[in-house]
């Protein structure tokens, strides 16, 4: 009796402590399908957003904001690739404690390479009139970090426009210029950044911020050039539901007037809802798009939720982006 005993409590025990390892083990977070060729989609595991894609040398690179509650988001992770497929995970390449303003909600990097220095714009802070916060700049000397305060201030800590001082994006124009195009609160300004980047240079008209509101306009700002054209893409909706999405315009000027052309990205009820906020990587040399952007898979419901994913992006005979068919698949292998 008292072996039977001893041997049903031995079995009682190793089935509780598999049920306790199965039941502590975190959600899956829609681990990527890459195979040898494919990305798979999402491009890389955990919960991330805002995604602003780029090229350095012969690697790509994409800057997400950590999808997490705003008291959360207190530092970024980075990832780089030589084809797509392929990520390395670069983690905390910058924090709150390396931008002392900053206290919360670090969002949406943009980032430079200029000069042999790598220049990290973001928000922080959720930022609303009369706080402290707003977009920043951080440096580094490599595109991986460790990213420090470049101003010791916010660059644009204030409300101009009505817009949100947040998703900031940085655009050089053929001339050289470069442009910091960002806000929220539905309302977009533009403006001319010194060639330091420790501030802004008027326009003509002895005005410094420029608003560029497009129909619809929400958040997400991005610019870019191609057939003499410039396109400048945004995000509409709200970023907690299912109908994010992005939409586009073409002026003949980075100041506009941009129309509302259409919707190119949304979710796919059989795929994934929320799809948004994106940016775009242009192959080098070659009329190759792709668009990087977040969205939230069909599992899951908690807002903040959203994974990185990449798709193809293609023009038609006219300009005209076509509608984005966002896959589980992503893209094939493309190396630089």
């Amino acid at each position: 009796m008292k072996k039977s005993l001893l041997l049903s409590l031995l079995s009682s025990l190793i089935l509780t402590q598999v049920a306790v390892s199965q039941t502590a083990k975190p959600a899956a977070k829609s681990k990527p399908t890459a195979t040898a060729q494919r990305s798979g989609n999402p491009i890389f595991p955990g919960w991330y957003a805002d995604p602003e894609a780029t090229i350095f040398g012969k690697e790509y690179w994409v800057y997400p904001t950590y999808s997490a509650p705003f008291d959360q988001q207190v530092f970024m992770d980075a990832f780089s690739s030589p084809d797509l497929v392929h990520w390395t995970k670069h983690p905390r390449i910058v924090d709150t404690a390396s931008v002392r303003w900053a206290r919360r909600a670090m969002w949406a990097p943009a980032v430079v390479h200029k000069g042999g220095k790598y220049f990290l714009f973001f928000g922080a802070n959720d930022v609303h009139e009369g706080e402290v916060g707003g977009i920043g700049v951080a440096v580094a000397d490599r595109p991986e970090g460790p990213f420090k305060d470049y101003l010791g201030k916010p660059l644009i800590g204030n409300i101009h426009n009505g817009a949100q001082p947040i998703d900031q994006f940085v655009f050089q124009d053929k001339d050289g210029q470069y442009y910091i195009i960002y806000g929220g609160w539905s309302h977009c300004n533009i403006a001319r950044l010194k060639p330091d980047f420790t501030g802004f240079l008027p326009f003509p008209d002895g005005t410094t911020y420029k608003e560029i509101t497009p129909q619809n306009y929400v958040e997400g700002p991005i610019m870019f050039r191609r057939a003499g054209k410039y396109y400048f893409m945004w995000s509409e909706g709200g970023w907690t539901g299912p109908n994010y999405s992005v939409a586009y315009a073409v002026a003949d000027s980075p100041l506009g007037p941009f129309q509302r052309v259409g919707k190119i990205l949304q979710q796919d009820p059989a795929v994934a809802t929320g799809a948004g906020h994106h940016s775009v990587i242009q192959v080098p040399g070659k009329d190759e798009w792709y668009i990087v952007y977040h969205r939230r898979p069909l599992t899951e419901t908690d807002q903040n939720h959203r994974v990185t994913c990449i798709d193809r992006m293609y023009f038609d005979a006219q300009g005209r982006i076509q509608p984005v068919k966002i896959t589980k698949e992503g893209v094939a292998r493309q190396a630089l």
